[in-house]
């Protein structure tokens, strides 16, 4: 082989290796368990709701299981009280001032559906020895609650987030002594 030709080769194999190890960076996913696919087809799903028609059966069918559906957090009607309790009680939209008036009648069923994915990228040495880590976060997620007196829905709220697009750097000029230091001066009588 000549020189040329064995330059090749180191250059393509470090590449080749360097590449690869982009690919074992840790990455995570934090899903709260959801049917949904994407932040567009739970808003069509909320937006079937229909304040003072809507039953639980029909939420339920939408995809809006009170007593089924992972992480659905229940309020009742001193939650809603001290959450609107800013307002004054005549800028209240009706459904609002129906359910506090309902007092132990209302409950609130507030769906918190959300995906977010996150990876660490950038360079895996300068991460793997603590120097430098850059990670990227991806989602979406969505809270939909709905206030209910006598199995139907009096009040329907949303509020959300389409894109999440988060990215973090975290830069350890001493690398894997960065946390080390704290341990040296525990030790320090």
């Amino acid at each position: 082989m000549n020189r040329k030709t064995l330059f090749f080769f180191f250059i393509t194999f470090t590449a080749s290796v360097l590449h690869g190890c982009i690919t074992l960076l840790p990455s995570t996913k934090d899903i709260t368990r959801t049917h949904w696919k994407s932040f567009q087809e739970i808003k069509e799903a909320y937006s079937k709701v229909t304040p003072n028609e809507t039953t639980i059966s029909q939420l339920k069918k939408l995809g809006f299981d009170l007593y089924s559906s992972p992480n659905v957090r229940v309020l009742n009607y001193i939650d809603i009280a001290v959450a609107t309790q800013s307002i004054k009680r005549e800028d209240l939209n009706g459904g609002l001032r129906e359910c506090i008036k309902a007092k132990d009648n209302c409950r609130g069923y507030s769906f918190e559906p959300r995906v977010i994915r996150s990876e660490r990228v950038g360079n895996f040495w300068l991460d793997i020895l603590n120097f430098q880590r850059k990670t990227k976060g991806t989602g979406w997620e969505f809270k939909a609650t709905f206030l209910i007196v006598d199995d139907v829905v009096i009040e329907k709220l949303w509020n959300g987030n389409p894109l999440i697009l988060e990215e973090r750097e975290t830069k350890n000029p001493l690398g894997p002594f960065q946390e080390g230091g704290g341990y040296l001066l525990k030790l320090i009588p």
